[in-house]
Formats: C-alpha cells, sequence, structure tokens
C-alpha cells in the first residue's frame, strides 16, 4: 500500500498488546489513522482489513530520539538523508523520530538551523520526525531565543556539546541550564571533557599512534564520566534543570547519574545497542575504522553494567546515534589516521530487534520495559505524549509487531540504509519485526518498504512536562516491572 487510505479500518487480531504498564490479549482497531477501539474479539462492521496477529506482540511503535540524518560534519556528509534513513527506521520497527541537528555556520541563531532541516526533511521523511534545537554558543540573543522555539516551533529539547567546535564552558552551560528550565525545554549533552580529550590525543599522536585502537584511548571512560558528573553538579546550581545525557557508554557514568536520582535530581540516560553489543576489540579488526564514534566503544566489563542500568530504571531510553558514514569513505578518509576519520555508525534498523531479541527473548527484561525505554518513555520525555508511546484509545496508531517465533541473521544485504555496512553484521537475533505501521498505514511489511517519501508528519512536541516524568517514575517504582 503506497498511501494512507484515511476511509479504510484496519483490524489487528489475536495479538498480545503490551504497553509499559502490563500487556493483554485483544483485537485492537485503527481507524483514520487513530485506536479507536481494543477488546476481545472486537466484531467491526464495514469495510475492514483484518491482520492476523496470532502469536505475536503488537507493540507501540518505536521512539528513536537519537538520530543524525543529513549531517554535514565539516570533513564529509552522511549518506542516510530523512528518506533513506528514516525508511530504514520503519522497517526495523521505529515509527518517529526526532533528530539532533548538526552545527550550522558560524553566529547564526537557533532558527537557521531549524529552517535548513525542516527543509531537509519536508516531502522526505516516512514516518514522523522532530528536531532537537543545537546550542552553539551563548548569549543573551540565543537565551531570549529559546522561548519562541519551545512556545511555536515545538522545539521542547536542546542539545549542547562539551567537545568539538561549538562546546561550551561551564559558565555557558549553566547559563543554558538556567533558561531551559524556565522556557520548559529539557537539555541535552554530549558529555566529554574536552581539555583532556585533546591532551591524550596529542601525546598519541606525538608518540605516531594514530590507529582505531588510538581513536578509544584518547577518549577514555573517565573523561565521558567526569563530563557527566560535572554537567549533573552544574545542572543541580541550575535550579535542578532537567537534564537527559545522550549515549552514555560506561558504567562510571552510569553510577553518577544513580547518585544524583537518589538525590531527587531530575536526570535521564540514554544508552546505544553499539555500547551494549560491541565493544573495542573491534578496534584490532582490519575493519575497524567501521567502529570509530564518540565515545568509543568501551572495555567488554561495561556492557552487564549498562544492561544492569536497563533492568534496574536507571537507564531509561534506547536510541541509536545513526550517523552514517560508509566504509569506503572512511578508508578514503583517514589514511591511517584516526582523526581524520568521520565519527558515527549506522543502526536505526538494527535498534528493536537487537533490544527485543538480546532483552525479552533471553530475559534480562519483560516485553513491558521492552516498551518502556524504546517507546514511552522517549514520548513522555519528549513531549509527544499521549498521542504517541502507548496504544490507549485516541493515540496514533504507530505499531509494530513483532514475531518471537521467527529468527533473523542481521545482514547489511537486507538491510534499508544508504551505507555499505552493518556494525551488526551476522548477529542471530531471535524475535523479527514483521509489520510496522505509521498513523495507521502498513509502511514496512516482513522486511520490505511499504512506505513512501513525504508521508511523515513534523512533530510539534510539548513542553517538558517534569510532573508527568514524576508520575511515572513513581508508577514504575511502585508497580516494579524493571526486571
Amino acid at each position: 500500500m503506497k498511501g494512507l487510505n484515511i476511509s479504510m479500518k484496519r483490524l489487528i487480531k489475536n495479538g498480545t498488546i503490551v504497553e509499559a504498564d502490563g500487556s493483554c490479549q485483544a483485537d485492537l482497531l485503527i481507524v483514520q489513522g487513530k485506536v479507536t477501539a481494543i477488546g476481545p474479539e472486537l466484531e467491526v462492521a464495514g469495510d475492514v482489513e483484518v491482520i492476523d496477529a496470532s502469536g505475536c506482540y503488537v507493540f507501540p511503535g518505536g521512539i528513536d530520539v537519537h538520530t543524525h540524518f543529513d549531517i554535514d560534519v565539516g570533513i564529509a556528509r552522511s549518506c542516510d538523508d530523512f528518506f533513506t534513513g528514516t525508511r530504514a527506521a520503519a522497517c526495523g520497527g521505529t515509527t518517529t523520530i526526532v533528530d539532533h541537528m548538526g552545527f550550522g555556520p558560524k553566529g547564526c541563531d537557533l532558527h537557521h538551523q531549524l529552517s535548513v532541516y525542516h527543509r531537509a526533511a519536508e516531502g522526505k521523511a516516512v514516518i514522523d520526525y522532530s528536531f532537537h534545537g543545537v546550542i552553539q554558543r551563548i548569549d543573551e540573543g540565543i537565551l531570549a531565543e529559546m522561548a519562541s522555539m519551545v512556545s511555536e516551533e515545538g522545539i521542547s529539547s536542546f542539545k549542547f556539546y562539551l567537545t568539538y567546535g561549538y562546546k561550551l564552558g561551564e559558565a555557558d552551560v549553566l547559563r543554558a541550564l538556567m533558561r531551559l528550565r524556565e522556557v520548559g525545554a529539557l537539555s541535552t549533552v554530549h558529555p566529554e571533557v574536552d581539555a583532556a580529550i585533546t591532551v591524550l590525543r596529542d601525546q598519541l599522536v606525538a608518540a605516531g599512534e594514530t590507529a582505531p585502537m588510538d581513536h578509544a584511548r584518547s577518549r577514555p571512560l573517565e573523561v565521558e564520566a567526569a563530563a557527566v558528573a560535572g554537567v549533573i553538579n552544574l545542572a543541580r546550581l541550575a535550579g535542578d534543570a532537567p537534564l537527559y545525557i545522550v549515549h552514555l557508554s560506561n558504567g562510571l557514568g552510569l553510577d553518577y547519574a544513580r547518585l544524583a536520582r537518589r538525590a531527587g535530581q531530575p536526570v535521564w540516560v540514554e544508552t546505544c545497542p553499539q555500547y551494549l553489543f560491541l565493544d573495542e576489540s573491534a578496534y584490532l579488526r582490519e575493519d575497524a575504522l567501521k567502529f570509530i564514534l564518540s565515545p568509543p566503544l568501551r572495555p567488554n566489563v561495561e556492557q552487564e553494567k549498562l544492561w544492569s542500568g536497563i533492568v534496574d530504571g536507571s537507564i531509561d531510553t534506547i536510541g541509536t546515534d545513526h550517523c552514517n558514514f560508509p566504509y569506503s569513505l572512511r578508508l578514503e578518509k583517514t589514511k591511517g589516521d584516526f582523526r581524520c576519520c568521520p565519527n558515527g555508525m549506522p543502526g536505526a534498523e538494527n535498534r528493536m530487534q537487537l533490544m527485543f531479541s538480546e532483552g525479552v527473548m533471553k530475559g534480562r527484561i519483560s516485553p513491558s520495559r521492552f516498551v518502556e525505554i524504546t517507546s514511552t518513555l522517549p514520548a513522555k520525555l519528549f513531549g509527544m505524549w499521549p498521542e504517541k508511546g502507548h496504544l490507549g484509545l485516541g493515540a496514533d496508531a504507530d505499531i509494530v509487531i513483532f514475531d518471537p517465533k521467527q529468527s533473523s541473521n542481521i545482514s547489511h544485504a537486507h538491510l534499508h540504509d544508504n551505507g555499505d555496512y552493518c556494525p551488526f553484521e551476522g548477529m542471530v537475533c531471535q524475535g523479527v519485526p514483521v509489520m510496522t505501521l505509521s498513523r495507521g498505514e502498513i509502511v514496512a511489511s516482513n522486511g520490505q518498504f511499504t512506505g513512501r517519501a513525504g508521508a511523515g508528519q513534523f512533530i510539534r512536541r510539548k513542553p517538558f512536562d517534569r510532573g508527568l516524568l514524576a508520575q511515572h517514575r513513581c508508577s514504575q517504582s511502585i508497580k516494579g516491572n524493571n526486571s
């Protein structure tokens, strides 16, 4: 089906409908892109398409709040634009993305990049999408502009960096955190101590050590964890400004976040599949350039520390940090010096299947916890609840159907991005996303893309709702489903 027939009803029958707070065996009716009825053995009059989900899980569509589509990083542009990137996401069971906008020209205001990204995504995205604001500097004009970005543009989260060319110093981080709290926005941060990276990198380069493993040696986990601790303390000084740590890769940083949360601080943590399933031994492979990203892959002992955070609820979301630079381009650019390699890794199509297989099917987490970290909490944190992130009456019919009986080997030959490799090549997954629906439209079925460019809608997100998140934490703690 290439277009959305809004007059058509779809009835998903015989599946197990899973929410973050429980599951039930029931049918689900979709009318005009919305969930309109849930119950056992629903009878529907008129023209209706029946989808038999016998033996399958019916989940809310995945929400990936960390992608980098069509990003220019100065030395290269990623190969996935908003068509190929969202196509891959849809085929993997994701129905909404929130993209981290790249840096604009020096001196530009916040609205500049928003306009650039609106043009990049419009007419291309196959699923719903939004953007995080990107902060390149702090001055009175930028601070004033934040309010209209939230209230008029629907951009209710902003990212700043503690490293790279437009890094913020501590004074500016504090000012940003204070102002974002005032205007109802969530601060998201790339946490690495830039000065430490510079010292370590310069030492390695001076010694002629520029191999892929030296990329990891230049950014050890302590560099990341120290930045996590520092920005958490600044958020406390900013009146307990809500803070979201992106792509956490290690247990020490997670421990700092746990301490803050125990003290009542509003801190949330994201990790990514690459840090759960890959480790720094990849930098010893012949094709090690495929795995250069920041933060880098860690020693494998960090994986179980992150899994413990997923199990105990101290890790809140699973993003991908999808930023796809082909291996052929990496080889061309790098020439033996890790500093010249574009950083990033594909993964938007693999996230849901990997987490289902390694989490649910291996008994680490329940199906409800899977929904919570891949859909419900992202929706609540980033202002898309209750339209997104669950399958209640009136919600958008964003759905992925998983068959736990099927298995598959991950192979880039069967994926839908625009790159030339998959970092998870050869991994065997138990459980397959057999159908993805976006607003009731079937956009992927049995590994085939069936959607259309431009079908995705821009989501004007609501201001950050601290009460909603506090209520969620309280209810989940009482229910105790994080096991």
